[in-house]
């Protein structure tokens, strides 16, 4: 795993929303980062891209679980944190939403995902893409300091 990774998440209708980026926040407290965002019709069209930065904090709820068998270059391996984290965020093109970060190690419960969902505006990316072996895409980590 490696700083700025990317993952998708997909809308009712098929579309799809791509981020890539990397932050920081603490606990009640304000948060920071951001990255970049692709939008993509069904037929996998581009339709949107640009830039989105975190705006604040909602809430962090940390899940059990341990992190093995990966390389970590983004911080000690024994600090990784299974979770879900929602963040608000704002788009480029003036839309806002909302980034949840939901993080699944080995022996988190079944109900806690691996990847992100979004929304952007009045479209929800609700249905997150899941990781698939050998594809260093929709894997997500926290690190606790």
């Amino acid at each position: 795993m490696s700083p700025g990774g990317v993952a998708s998440a997909l809308a009712n209708d098929g579309s799809k929303i791509t981020l890539t980026g990397s932050g920081t926040f603490e606990r009640g407290e304000d948060a920071s980062g951001g990255g970049t965002w692709k939008t993509f019709s069904l037929a996998g069209v581009l339709t949107g891209s640009g830039t989105y930065k975190v705006t604040g904090f909602v809430s962090f709820a940390l899940a059990p679980g341990t992190l093995s068998g990966i390389v970590d270059l983004i911080g000690n391996l024994a600090d990784a944190r299974a979770g879900l984290a929602i963040l608000r965020i704002s788009y480029s093109d003036g839309s806002k939403g909302v980034l949840a970060i939901s993080c699944n190690h080995d022996g988190t419960p079944d109900s806690v995902f691996e990847g992100i969902t979004a929304s952007k505006g009045f479209t929800d990316y609700w249905n997150r893409v899941a990781p698939v072996d050998g594809v260093n895409a929709n894997r997500t980590v926290f690190h606790v300091q």
